[in-house]
């Protein structure tokens, strides 16, 4: 059985989707439906079991103390795909984020550990803060700018440091640091979607969108992002569960290109043959947490073998408003 932590979210979604696609339906998801508007992201998804975040975390404890003799679904769990977590960079909430995205994740690992399974998790292009992420494991360049990036290089360094001590006898950990991902499926993270979702939206009841003025040494709209397509993000991540040859490591996700807010928005304006840019002033509260460049260095990803090529600006965002067309 394959474990999908976020399954009903915007990733995990995809994920389930394609794994479909490939003939794979034994799928336990896990997630949190509070927000019920996210399960429409399975609608037309087939899983064998669904469990809520909270009881999985608590079986997983149980199954994990030495005083409980555990039979059930968590036996037959042979890969681990765990997207689940808090995604808002603008929560301040530590205690929560930690106990998410950190507490969550480590106790996560500790059972795939226990029972010798791959683990493929999400990271985050946040740890990098202002950086762009041109060295994955050189800690000069993680410097997250808020507590979700911080909960997010928690967890890294407590891989990093527990594969150290337990080499000889880990079982493969894979992290992925995904970029700007966007794509079908993430309507329901509001102001978390992607811009190309945003510029769709603004675009559908005016005839302009709105970018940024010029910041942090930009002109307007020239701040840059390294965007993939979320089909993208899904191929790697499976791509990566399928490698048990691979060491344990973390990987950067995203196409290798930066591309400006000005591109993007004048992709989504010619896909609509119609509107125009208006530049707002940039918020002097972002001043100090804003990634005005970001652009993920696949060197390392490359290296361990992934050779498919990334969708271009161009062609993601008329292939995803294409979608949202429908």
């Amino acid at each position: 059985m394959i474990l999908v932590t976020g399954g009903a979210g915007f990733i995990g979604s995809n994920l389930v989707a394609e794994l479909n696609r490939r003939g794979l339906f034994d799928i336990l998801v896990v997630d949190n439906l509070t927000d019920g508007r996210k399960a429409l992201n399975l609608a037309k998804c087939c899983i064998a079991d669904y469990e809520d975040k909270d009881r999985f975390f608590s079986e997983i404890e149980n199954f994990m103390s030495p005083k409980t003799s555990y039979h059930g679904k968590l036996d037959h769990i042979s890969q681990v795909f765990h997207l689940g977590a808090c995604s808002r960079t603008t929560e301040w909430d530590g205690k929560y984020m930690m106990d998410t995205n950190f507490r969550a994740s480590r106790l996560l690992l500790e059972f795939c550990e226990k029972i010798q399974i791959p683990l493929v998790y999400a990271s985050s292009a946040s740890v990098y803060g202002s950086g762009s992420g041109s060295d994955v494991n050189i800690a000069d360049n993680e410097n997250p700018l808020n507590v979700y990036g911080y909960s997010k290089l928690a967890f890294d360094q407590h891989v990093r440091q527990r594969k150290m001590r337990t080499i000889e006898k880990s079982s493969t950990v894979i992290g992925l640091r995904y970029f700007n991902v966007y794509g079908p499926n993430e309507s329901h993270k509001n102001t978390m979607a992607s811009v190309i979702y945003h510029l769709n939206q603004q675009l559908s009841v005016s005839d302009k969108i709105k970018l940024f003025s010029g910041s942090h040494g930009y002109a307007a709209g020239e701040q840059c992002r390294d965007f993939v397509h979320v089909d993208d993000a899904v191929d790697v991540t499976i791509w990566a569960g399928e490698q048990s040859h691979l060491a344990s490591g973390i990987y950067n996700c995203g196409t290798g290109v930066a591309e400006t807010f000005n591109t993007v928005a004048n992709a989504v304006l010619e896909f609509y043959g119609r509107g125009q840019i208006e530049y707002i002033p940039f918020p002097s509260e972002l001043l100090s947490a804003y990634q005005a460049n970001t652009k993920a260095n696949i060197a390392s990803l490359r290296n361990i073998g992934y050779s498919k090529d990334f969708k271009g600006i161009k062609s993601g965002v008329k292939e995803y408003l294409t979608w949202l067309s429908l």
